[in-house]
């Protein structure tokens, strides 16, 4: 049950936002005999980089690449952009011997076994959060929406917050942690969560009580600049942009597309309540997290709190209620497509939920790694 009220304050006049995408997933490089990561060496980016620009990039473990879109006008536009990145990265990987990858961690393989690349800022992380980073071998999905007045940003980040449990169930694929089955459908923010600065964020009244909280934390030392702030959501500190950060990387570029379909329309649906003088009711960091742990737990199978009701209802039937509360909005953008695969999802269940079920059936982790590795290419 969704609760808005009239906001007596003023109304912020400004251009409409763009509500444009950026996608940017992370994906594992696998050795196709041993099924476990791997060094690429960074010839996967080298080679890329003469192909595709700077969309694809080294991350601090020498298993991971990192792919980002352009800026795109829609959501076409970013699957065609993720699409070609996918398949490129997969083309080059297989020229090198090697395999990518798509899921929030790797079934099996050791944090402790691969190398770091070498970088200063990498080591500057390494040296500050020693083993926390070290084991950080994980894989996420971040999804840009572009909104240009930062105030407003800030408005429509302190409500949408509320939205992230849901969309974070959807995208849980990280069940396994080294060569375990943790019970969780997605570990990876477990793993996460060893980081200074990450979770759900606070509110914050204004992007300027933002800024004088981030220059506190710069003044005293604690970061350099604001990207160091790892949440679950942020108002981009250098891009006009709200930068979702709380999901799995997932197995099938349709399940990427379909989230980032439902983040660009949360905040436009925001944005037009804003523009029509009401709020979505706001909840605090506390009563988020225990729809955050419940969905890290669960996935889509599970329960959360309707804080509105004050009751659990079953996660499906709140993912189902989202998708009515953004439908008023979905054919302006020209995502109904994109948005409808989330049905498949709740069909035939989240990433996890399929690793799972390859595990049940084989008992063997090598034959989820294959299953990542043929899923992550497919339909492109």
């Amino acid at each position: 049950m969704f609760f808005y009220f009239a906001c007596s304050n003023l109304i912020y006049y400004v251009s409409n936002p763009s509500f444009t995408l950026g996608i940017e997933e992370e994906y594992m490089v696998v050795h196709p005999e041993t099924r476990e990561l791997t060094s690429h060496d960074q010839k996967i980016v080298e080679i890329a980089g003469r192909l595709l620009d700077d969309q694809v990039k080294a991350e601090m473990h020498q298993a991971v690449v990192e792919v980002g879109t352009g800026i795109c006008a829609n959501i076409d536009e970013a699957r065609n952009d993720l699409g070609k990145l996918r398949r490129a990265v997969g083309d080059i990987a297989k020229e090198q011997g090697l395999r990518i990858a798509a899921a929030g961690t790797h079934p099996f393989s050791h944090w402790s076994t691969q190398l770091i690349t070498p970088n200063p800022r990498y080591d500057e992380i390494v040296n500050e959060l020693q083993e926390a980073a070290r084991s950080n071998l994980i894989f996420g999905l971040h999804v840009h929406v572009g909104i240009e007045d930062k105030n407003m940003a800030m408005h429509i980040a302190n409500s949408v917050r509320y939205f992230l449990p849901h969309v974070y169930a959807l995208s849980t694929n990280s069940p396994f942690w080294e060569g375990r089955n943790t019970g969780f459908k997605s570990f990876r923010s477990k793993v996460f969560d060893k980081f200074p600065r990450t979770g759900i964020p606070d509110m914050f009244n204004t992007y300027e009580d933002f800024i004088s909280y981030v220059n506190l934390l710069v003044k005293t030392g604690c970061i350099d600049n604001a990207k160091k702030i790892w949440w679950d959501l942020r108002v981009h500190p250098f891009f006009p942009t709200i930068e979702f950060r709380i999901c799995d990387c997932p197995t099938r570029i349709d399940e990427t597309i379909a989230i980032a379909a439902i983040f660009q329309s949360l905040v436009a649906k925001l944005y037009k309540l804003r523009t029509a003088n009401l709020n979505f009711m706001t909840y605090t960091r506390a009563l988020i997290n225990e729809n955050k742990w419940r969905a890290g737990r669960y996935g889509i199978d599970g329960k959360m709190i309707d804080f509105g009701k004050e009751e659990e209802v079953r996660t499906r039937s709140l993912i189902i209620e989202l998708l009515e509360f953004i439908d008023d909005v979905v054919d302006d953008l020209g995502c109904r497509e994109a948005i409808n695969y989330v049905h498949k999802i709740l069909d035939e269940g989240t990433g996890a939920d399929r690793q799972l079920k390859i595990y049940e059936e084989t008992g063997d982790l090598v034959k989820v790694v294959d299953y990542l590795v043929e899923e992550s290419m497919a339909g492109l």
